[in-house]
């Protein structure tokens, strides 16, 4: 059956790109050399009228820091209202911390209550790599499962998951499946086979990026198939 992947993609190319390699989900940004952000509307309706697999879309007002200001979250409130408009949106990907390395459970809160208000679909939330910047990964862990999010996008609070993997793996453990931990950040096709091995997520996270640096279906199946 092969590996899970999502595929972090910018654009139409990527994510078709993305789905014919064999991913299971996309996560959708635009300017991955600051770390991501929300995506234009355009750019969103675009993907899901010429994707058929699940879309995830990052909320993240700019690059830098995951603190944010009440004008900054009152943006990321405004992309949710308007991307909650557009049909087949699978999910939103979301994160805040406290100037003191924790988990801002106030702001997250704030922001998932929003995702679900009116809502008649289950829109999936994930946590994403805020988390590792945090200070506790496990009161963090707890905290987010606590909040109700469905996945932990994370590298183990290293520069990339292969270097994170012991953690990735430990955090595995301790969730006990009250979340999903995806590994993510440097996983390619070098290195997945020993994050997969160690850690044994049900979900990986990778842009698949050739040598162009832009998403290859080919890259994409070596990591659904080694």
């Amino acid at each position: 059956m092969g590996r899970n992947i999502e595929c972090c993609c910018t654009n139409l190319h990527e994510c078709i790109e993305a789905q014919i390699g064999g991913a299971k989900r996309i996560e959708l940004c635009e300017n991955l050399h600051i770390g991501g952000i929300t995506p234009s509307l355009n750019l969103i309706k675009e993907v899901v009228r010429n994707i058929n697999i699940p879309v995830n879309v990052l909320i993240r007002p700019r690059g830098g820091n995951f603190v944010y200001s009440k004008e900054e979250l009152e943006q990321m409130v405004d992309s949710i209202e308007s991307i909650k408009k557009i049909d087949r949106i699978n999910g939103f990907v979301i994160g805040a911390l406290t100037d003191k390395g924790d988990i801002d459970c106030d702001m997250v809160k704030i922001l998932i209550d929003w995702i679900k208000k009116d809502n008649n679909c289950n829109y999936m939330i994930t946590f994403h790599r805020a988390f590792d910047r945090c200070n506790n990964p496990f009161k963090a862990l707890s905290e987010i499962i606590s909040l109700g999010c469905n996945t932990l996008l994370t590298s183990g609070l290293e520069e990339n998951a292969h270097k994170g993997k012991e953690l990735i793996s430990k955090l595995i453990e301790i969730a006990n499946n009250k979340i999903s931990i995806m590994p993510g950040r440097g996983v390619n096709i070098e290195n997945i086979v020993e994050i997969d091995n160690t850690t044994r997520a049900n979900y990986f996270h990778s842009s698949a990026h050739n040598k162009e640096g832009i998403t290859d279906r080919k890259v994409v199946a070596q990591l659904v198939n080694l």
